[in-house]
Order: C-alpha cells, then sequence, then structure tokens
C-alpha cells in the first residue's frame, strides 16, 4: 500500500494544505501541529474568527455548547458543530462542517472538511481525512502497551516512525464502525470501511472493508 500523503488525502480540503505538503508520510506531520496552528490562527481574520481565548480561534458560524472545553491552540472552522462536554485538549486543526460530539475527546489533531466524531470518540496524535466518520465509541490508541516506539506494519513492511505516541492516519471518505479501535500507527486508505467492534492494526487498502485481520475484502 503507498503511504504517501498524496495518496491518502485530497489536501485542498483543510488548512493545513501547504503545511502537509512538506512531508511525504502523514504521521511526519505530527510534530508541527501545535505551531502550524498558532501561525494559521495569527493570519485568520478577526471579522470570520471570535478569539473566545488566547490561541483559541472560532469561525462565527461554528456552534460550539457552552459545556464544551476548548484548549489553546485550536482552530474551529466554519459551520462546525461542537457539542455538549466536548474536551478539545489543544493542538487540534477543526475544519469546516465538522462535527465533534458529545464526550469526544482532541489531542494533538487534524480534522480535514465535512469530518464526524460524533458520540465518545478519542482521536490522539491522529489525522482524519475528508468526509471520513468514526463511529460511536470508536477510538484511535495512539500509544502502545509497552511503550516502545510505533511501528507502522505494511503488509511485510515495517516502517520504523521514531514516534512514542501516534494514533491513526484515515484517508479521505473512510468509515469506522462502533466501538473499534485503531491500534497505534493504523492506516486506513481512502474510502475503507471497518466492521463494529473490530481491533485494527496496520494498513487497510483504499477500497476494502476490514471484517477481522484475516478477511479485508475488496469493495464491490
Amino acid at each position: 500500500m503507498n503511504l504517501e500523503i498524496s495518496n491518502l488525502l485530497d489536501l485542498s480540503h483543510t488548512l493545513a494544505g501547504d503545511y502537509l505538503k512538506q512531508f511525504q508520510y502523514p504521521w511526519q506531520a505530527l510534530d508541527g501541529i501545535k505551531e502550524l496552528i498558532l501561525t494559521l490562527g495569527a493570519g485568520l481574520s478577526p471579522e470570520e474568527y471570535d478569539q473566545p481565548q488566547p490561541n483559541v480561534w472560532v469561525h462565527k458560524t461554528a456552534t460550539v455548547a457552552p459545556t464544551a472545553f476548548l484548549g489553546a491552540p485550536c482552530i474551529i472552522g466554519p459551520e462546525t458543530e461542537v457539542r455538549h462536554c466536548a474536551f478539545i485538549r489543544g493542538s487540534a486543526l477543526v475544519g469546516a462542517h465538522c462535527v465533534v460530539g458529545n464526550s469526544v475527546e482532541l489531542k494533538n489533531v487534524i480534522l480535514f472538511d465535512n469530518v464526524q466524531t460524533p458520540h465518545y470518540n478519542y482521536v490522539g496524535d491522529s489525522i482524519l481525512g475528508y468526509k471520513s466518520h468514526m463511529g460511536a465509541g470508536s477510538i484511535t490508541s495512539n500509544v502502545k502497551s509497552d511503550k516502545t516506539l510505533v511501528v507502522v506494519k505494511n503488509g511485510e513492511e515495517k516502517i520504523e516512525t521514531g514516534r512514542k505516541k501516534m494514533g491513526a492516519i484515515l484517508g479521505d471518505f473512510v468509515e469506522v464502525g462502533c466501538n473499534s479501535v485503531l491500534n497505534p500507527g493504523t492506516i486506513l486508505g481512502r474510502r475503507s470501511s471497518v466492521y463494529p467492534t473490530s481491533c485494527v492494526r496496520g494498513t487497510v487498502e483504499a477500497d476494502h472493508i476490514y471484517k477481522d485481520k484475516d478477511h479485508i475484502i475488496p469493495r464491490t
């Protein structure tokens, strides 16, 4: 599977497009998300974005529940809905027309436009492509249990990321079923789907359906 950014993500659907073009692989971009948000935020128009606290920018058309927590730095894009008790810990770039649902936690992430994380999701050290969707209760696990560095397993190939923390990379139009766990270093190709209650590690090719580790079938 080709794991390069250009093969997974349409960069026209995020404010991070120019930033991501610098990198070959998406996990290489995770370290600079905080600085990226601070740079982008400083250039946003105050006519379009409110700044409710330092280094937090919320588009005037976005809806943020009064019980949601917006940690700095973060950017909330146009027409995005941040629902009750959402916890944005910081370093979250959330695009346009997104849903950050009840009790969802985001940390060090890029959510492209039209991404939905609607119910009880944890997304950390991850990038979610255009129109990707996390089913209720699905999470990205971003630290290995033995605390060793994350390795991306791509078929027989093992790619050292050099990172202790890496969640998942979702290509455009990915669907993740309810209560699934995406283990550290998981990469899902464009238009792939994951069955509910799955435990996924490694890579899933574009246009494939993950039923379990022994049954990953082409979409028909």
